[in-house]
């Protein structure tokens, strides 16, 4: 079992960057996938990027990609979002998450869940 708890979330203004970060518990966090996923409100949580086991894998939403970038640190057990070029429609509470297998894009695969941060960017 891992906990896993978000943080570096705030308010921005477009075209600014903010580095989510999320910590794990436990000395199992190498053998976990991770993600980072977002909810708006009204909306369902969408898959935003995700990380293989070694860092070497990643994968983006067509949203994201080229402004966003996962990344992991297993000696610090904790996985990153670096989000640039922030816009409006990328205000949404971020949700990092484990997988046990597979390394996928939905959010049935996961199965361990932060609390989430807030990112609000501003026109």
């Amino acid at each position: 079992q891992v906990q896993l708890v978000e943080s570096g979330g705030g308010l921005v203004q477009t075209g600014d960057s903010l580095r989510l970060s999320c910590a794990a518990s436990g000395r199992t966090f190498s053998t976990y996938a991770m993600g980072w996923f977002r909810q708006a409100p009204g909306k369902e949580r969408e898959f935003v990027a995700g990380i293989s086991r070694s860092g070497a894998h990643t994968y983006y939403a067509d949203s994201v990609k080229g402004r966003f970038t996962i990344s992991r640190d297993n000696a610090k057990n904790t996985v990153y979002l670096q989000m640039g070029s922030l816009k409006p429609e990328d205000t949404a509470v971020y949700y990092c998450a484990a997988e046990t297998y597979g390394s996928g894009r939905q959010v049935h695969e996961y199965d361990y869940w932060g609390q989430g941060t807030q990112v609000t960017v501003s026109s």
